[in-house]
């Protein structure tokens, strides 16, 4: 990788302060992004790198973590800067001393519940970002179904269908694409700040034990999707989820949304690595359509 010189300047320029690269380390984690950590003699950076046409993954990333970082809810690194030359995109932000072993998980389920007490005038967000490597559309819309409908499921079952994914996933799909409205009889979603991509992985512990978001997938949408997210590959205990129902019950729907909502990773995970993907996103489609006979 070529471009740390650049780099190196952006970060003096950004941060009106001189920095001369002295160690780069490699950290591991991200199965999309190649990522380090950069220093002087007196700071550290996160870095994140991409090829060149990743730059604008990486600005909605930024945007999405000032959006998060202005609710002043939970802690998120903040970005520093991000550019590109002919060969790589990238991403610098604040570097953080994670504490993984911490167990705080009252305080990220407060947290959390605050962050989705910040509401937008629409669903959907200003600026279309990505989920994993898969892009998110983000269209604003005052009808949470027509955006989950369009922006959500039916985006992703349309890329499952252009990578060969017809047939049986594709009729339980549409089977429910046209009854949506039967999970929401007397439930209505309100928009809220969303971290959009949830999971074990997306979340940790600063070295006082306050919890850190990081790698978001931001939009405005029903709080039930982020929580339903932290249900599917687990590693949230009950804890979190007491503290946060303490501060914003759930509808009791939930349990089953929580399925259809999920429904939308697990399609993007088909569509990212295939596999085993397909038969649980059938599994799922067909449980919720039982639901509604």
């Amino acid at each position: 990788m070529n471009a740390w010189p650049e780099i190196s300047k952006q970060i003096s320029a950004s941060t009106h302060q001189p920095f001369e690269l002295t160690k780069i380390t490699t950290v591991s984690g991200g199965c999309i992004n190649q990522t380090f950590c950069v220093a002087d003699d007196q700071r550290r950076f996160f870095v994140k790198t991409n090829r060149a046409d990743g730059l604008p993954m990486f600005s909605a990333e930024a945007a999405g973590l000032d959006e998060i970082g202005r609710s002043n809810t939970l802690r998120v690194p903040q970005p520093v800067c991000w550019g590109q030359n002919e060969h790589n995109a990238w991403l610098v932000l604040e570097h953080i001393d994670l504490n993984h072993r911490s167990s705080n998980a009252e305080s990220l389920g407060r947290g959390l519940a605050a962050m989705h007490a910040v509401k937008a005038a629409q669903f959907g967000w200003t600026r279309d970002n990505t989920i994993g490597s898969t892009p998110q559309i983000n269209t604003l819309s005052s009808d949470w179904l027509s955006f989950w409908r369009t922006n959500r499921l039916k985006y992703q079952l349309d890329l499952a269908k252009t990578k060969g994914h017809h047939g049986k996933l594709q009729n339980l799909g549409e089977q429910l694409l046209e009854n949506l409205d039967q999970f929401f009889t007397s439930y209505v979603p309100t928009p809220s700040l969303l971290h959009g991509d949830l999971w074990r992985g997306n979340f940790s512990y600063d070295h006082t034990g306050q919890p850190v978001l990081f790698d978001p997938a931001v939009y405005h949408g029903d709080r039930e999707t982020d929580l339903a997210m932290t249900e599917l590959f687990g590693g949230f205990p009950e804890r979190f989820y007491s503290a946060y129902r303490h501060e914003y019950p759930l509808d009791s729907g939930y349990n089953t949304r929580k399925i259809f909502y999920n429904l939308y990773h697990i399609l993007n995970h088909l569509n990212l690595f295939g596999g085993g993907y397909r038969h649980q996103a059938e599994q799922m489609m067909i449980y919720l359509l039982a639901e509604i006979r």
